[in-house]
């Protein structure tokens, strides 16, 4: 049964909360479909790495692949690093991603965040949390 593939990329971090924010992510993304085989990974100070998940995700029967950095705004890792990782020219968000059987599925590179009106009432709730919070 070929299933689209989600690969959601975290930064990493040293301190666990990071990696318990993408981990926590990545569950409740799979609770809210069934329409998506979704794992998680990170570029740096956390583990599993991007290679080591592409590599597992190779052995999936995929028919797609979409990669999603949970990353608030473009830098170096959303536009050079994670690129190169799949392969992608630069610029790209379009691309083959090679399976161990040999097939070749599409891989379609996503977004970060950016500037989206969600993230402005997020953080609209997280002000009101504090006041009420700490008053």
């Amino acid at each position: 049964m070929n299933k689209k593939g989600l690969l959601l990329i975290g930064h990493g971090s040293r301190l666990q909360y990071n990696k318990e924010l993408i981990v926590s992510t990545a569950e409740m993304m799979d609770g809210l479909t069934d329409k998506y085989l979704i794992k998680y990974c990170f570029m740096e100070n956390s583990v599993p790495t991007v290679p080591e998940v592409l590599d597992a995700m190779r052995e999936e029967d995929l028919e797609l692949l979409a990669v999603v950095p949970l990353f608030l705004a473009k830098g170096i890792h959303v536009l050079r690093d994670i690129p190169s990782l799949l392969g992608l020219e630069s610029g790209s968000c379009r691309g083959v991603f090679k399976l161990a059987d040999g097939r070749e599925i599409p891989v379609v590179y996503a977004e970060p965040i950016g500037i989206d009106p969600l993230l402005a009432e997020l953080m609209l709730k997280n002000a009101d949390r504090a006041i009420a919070t700490h008053l």
